[in-house]
């Protein structure tokens, strides 16, 4: 039998190689592993599995099979779960074999792992009640935790910091429209279409379809001074959209060109001749 100081060296080993295919900011190398490209896969194939459930037409006939195979993708990403958990004292962060891993367990990204096992787990054979059906819905929380293995959901993140005074001003801009507009309406409306119009607050429905330039139709005004004012409305509108979109373009575009400008300067003189 082997040594125990040996013995754990090899677990050791096992589990910092482990490490280095969950983690992805612990690699050296761009991409990701091919531990979690797999997980990747599942998490999708587990989502559109979800999403489908919801059609009877689908589930009709298949109801063993496909609670077979959520069992069999809620096993997957339980033994995933536990195997963060214990390579988590990899990461200085959480050094401490038990404290560590207890201040990992707390993180988001770990919570969101948990959410995404709990349904399967606690409503195995429940009823199908409506409550119980939303919560299930729980496991679309899989397909979220993607985004920790894309580098570029830290671009979209970085672009929304560095403008994120400009979206605050867009935001105010937008509510003070909807505001203005509704209280608009109300007087222009408000007589003639009480139960549409009637208040500030029942316009608003109308103001915040038109702003978003969905225009469901169901709410209209009929006065002269109301159309008037819809046509301004919906005007505005556009620019309202087209605001946190042109800020949000040139901020993606600033955080990619930043990044390349990284990669350059960590490029080796010698390869970029």
């Amino acid at each position: 039998m082997p040594e125990p100081a040996a013995a754990r060296a090899g677990i050791a080993g096992l589990r910092r190689r482990s490490h280095l295919q969950l983690s992805p900011l612990a690699r050296t190398k761009n991409g990701l592993s091919l531990a979690n490209k797999c997980i990747c896969l599942i998490i999708v194939l587990s989502s559109v599995l979800a999403i489908l459930e919801t059609e009877p037409t689908f589930v009709r006939g298949w109801e063993s099979g496909i609670y077979g195979l959520e069992l069999a993708f809620t096993a997957i990403f339980v033994l995933e779960y536990a195997a963060r958990v214990w390579t988590a004292v990899e990461d200085p962060a959480y050094r401490h074999p038990l404290w560590g891993r207890l201040r990992y367990v707390l993180t988001v990204p770990a919570i969101v792992d948990l959410l995404a096992i709990l349904p399967v787990l606690l409503l195995a054979g429940a009823s199908d009640a409506i409550l119980l059906r939303l919560f299930r819905l729980f496991r679309i929380l899989r397909l979220a935790r993607l985004g920790r293995f894309s580098m570029a959901c830290n671009h979209v993140l970085e672009a929304i910091r560095s403008r994120r005074h400009e979206l605050l001003l867009s935001l105010l801009v937008a509510v003070i429209a909807l505001v203005v507009s509704s209280t608009l309406l109300f007087l222009a409306e408000g007589a003639v279409q009480p139960a549409t119009f009637g208040s500030i607050p029942r316009a608003m429905w109308w103001s915040i379809a038109t702003l978003t330039t969905v225009g469901y139709g169901d709410v209209y005004p009929v006065t002269v001074l109301g159309k008037v004012l819809a046509a301004f409305t919906a005007v505005m509108g556009i620019g309202l959209i087209a605001m946190p979109t042109g800020i949000l373009a040139a901020a993606m575009s600033d955080a990619f060109q930043r990044r390349q400008h990284r990669a350059i300067d960590q490029t080796d003189p010698a390869e970029q001749d």
